[in-house]
């Protein structure tokens, strides 16, 4: 069975490639001929995101699974989330605002934290009203991520288990340090009405 997954996951990376090849090619045409392309490119872009998770997922689930922790500045985390996801949401109306209070070092899986953040910022933005807030500080030793909206909140909690929860909750997992292992809450009381999504770390 696990041969049979490998190979699966195998066709799924060259899908997933494939589609950043042509979300470059789109992007080249845009910028030689003036044609104004960007939802074509982030629809491309949002496709091989969405591969790039569901072989994270399959990853992670492994029995062998283990994350790539290292010394890592949240701050660029943030900012790379928000570089990421601002002009796609200000095309919709949405602002995205970071507030990141941690300026020290904090031991954590660079790429899957960075990954699962655009994920919930996305996700964020399908319901917000107006605006999406990502947040980082620390508590008792614990670094916490926040993704708030203003929107109407979770439908039900909990929400159903999509890939992208599943993937968090399993990240969170995988980070532990001294017998705390990390945590993902969910729940309708954000600072903006809406929904907030809480990744904690050790």
């Amino acid at each position: 069975m696990h041969k049979l997954l490998d190979i699966l996951a195998s066709g799924v990376h060259d899908a997933k490639n494939q589609l950043f090849i042509a979300e470059s090619m789109i992007a080249a045409a845009e910028a030689a001929h003036g044609i104004p392309l960007g939802e074509a490119r982030y629809a491309i872009e949002s496709a091989a995101n969405r591969l790039s998770r569901t072989l994270t997922a399959y990853h992670l689930m492994r029995h062998d699974a283990a994350a790539a922790v290292t010394p890592t500045i949240v701050g660029d985390v943030c900012d790379e989330v928000m570089l990421a996801q601002k002009k796609h949401l200000a095309e919709r109306g949405i602002m995205l605002s970071i507030d990141c209070q941690v300026f020290d070092e904090w031991p954590l899986d660079r790429d899957l934290v960075t990954d699962m953040l655009n994920n919930a910022v996305q996700n964020a933005g399908r319901f917000a009203r107006k605006t999406v807030h990502l947040s980082a500080t620390t508590d008792d030793n614990w670094l916490c991520l926040r993704v708030e909206d203003d929107g109407p909140g979770f439908a039900t909690l909990p929400p159903p288990v999509g890939t992208g929860l599943m993937v968090a909750e399993r990240l969170a997992k995988l980070h532990h340090r001294h017998e705390r292992q990390g945590s993902l809450l969910l729940s309708n009381h954000g600072a903006l009405g809406g929904a907030r999504f809480e990744l904690r770390l050790p």
